[in-house]
């Protein structure tokens, strides 16, 4: 248990720091959710516009250092080379 106020107030701190970074990893895994369903579904116009929609919430997250930036990169680049190989339709 903290003893000091400057420890006391860390805690409180990291469990401020800890409910906002959950919320923002929940939706940097749902939006990225909704494109791999659009992928699946099979249509390619709600891919791209989950994928434009996902595309400031991963690079948001990496800004927040939810994940690490070149990691958001990869995720965003995986996504669009999947929504770009699907057949017009």
């Amino acid at each position: 248990m903290a003893n000091t106020q400057s420890a006391k107030k860390a805690a409180r701190q990291t469990t401020r720091r800890t409910a906002a970074n959950k919320a923002r990893r929940t939706r940097l895994r749902s939006s990225m959710r909704k494109v791999e369903e659009a992928i699946a579904s099979g249509n390619k116009e709600a891919a791209r516009a989950a994928l434009k929609e996902a595309e400031p919430v991963v690079a948001r997250a990496a800004q927040k250092g939810v994940v690490h930036r070149k990691a958001a990169s990869r995720k965003v680049s995986r996504l669009a080379k999947r929504v770009g190989a699907m057949g017009a339709s």
